[in-house]
């Protein structure tokens, strides 16, 4: 085939090969068809800027780039973990939050604020209400989170 310009020609190559231009997790977006034409990526648009994601993740299904984090909402903190967790709580950063209240969510991994697109910061998590589900629980995990 021969395209007009350069454009025409990478929109072409994008549908003919599918996933190949898709946005990566932590990528900016205003809907989540802008993540993924399939529907298996969403997008937050809580975030500042959106968020490319997938939710209900588990500790296998976010990819390479990516890494499962679940949150509790500070709302939902109950108490200081010091006094002790009930058995239907866990311990998040320095504070009891009902396992209920966990949402997941593919969060782009980094190693320094330099990984991370403008406005966004590299956190680890464990701390601020957001606990990595990995299958090694002694494993630290950093992500992309907005800087403010």
């Amino acid at each position: 085939m021969i395209f007009p310009n350069r454009a025409a020609g990478v929109l072409a190559a994008c549908l003919l090969f599918g996933g190949g231009c898709a946005k990566k997790i932590g990528d900016d977006c205003r809907s989540s068809i802008d993540c993924s034409q399939d529907g298996e990526r969403t997008c937050d648009i809580s975030q500042p800027g959106g968020y490319c994601t997938i939710e209900g993740c588990d500790e296998r299904s976010c990819p390479k780039e990516a890494a499962c984090v679940r949150f509790f909402p500070r709302l939902f903190l109950t108490k200081a973990c010091t006094d002790g967790c009930a058995a239907d709580e866990l311990c998040v950063g320095d504070q009891c939050a009902p396992r209920g209240s966990e949402r997941r969510f593919c969060m782009q991994t980094c190693g320094n604020n330099g990984d991370c697109r403008g406005g966004y910061i590299c956190r680890e998590a464990g701390t601020e209400g957001a606990l990595p589900l990995t299958a090694n629980p002694a494993a630290k995990v950093s992500f992309c989170a907005p800087g403010t």
